[in-house]
């Protein structure tokens, strides 16, 4: 699986490493608070939201440098494309929510 190089599998992996980082980050940081009270704190406090978001995009950074090593352009074009999309939504939700 990881080695093929398509548009569909690097979306797929932009869209599953953001997550797996904001999990891990909450591992790290916030372990004392349950999984609900740490997204209501988040929910509440939009500027911890967008700081984290940016955070976890780093996981991308790590899949995208993963595939561009490897000559996988069109895998690391989805991972690139699915950040894009995150890093946009941090935006509208600290500008506009």
């Amino acid at each position: 699986m990881l080695k093929k190089d398509n548009l569909k599998l690097g979306l797929v992996l932009g869209f599953i490493a953001p997550v797996a980082g904001l999990f891990g980050y909450y591992l790290v940081r916030f372990r004392l608070f349950s999984l609900k009270d740490f997204f209501e704190v988040l929910m509440a406090q939009k500027s911890l939201l967008t700081a984290i978001i940016s955070i976890s995009l780093m996981a991308n950074a790590l899949v995208f440098t993963f595939y561009i090593n490897r000559r996988k352009d069109k895998t690391a074009k989805g991972v690139f494309v699915a950040t894009c999309i995150y890093a946009l939504i941090s935006l509208f939700i600290k500008w506009f929510a």
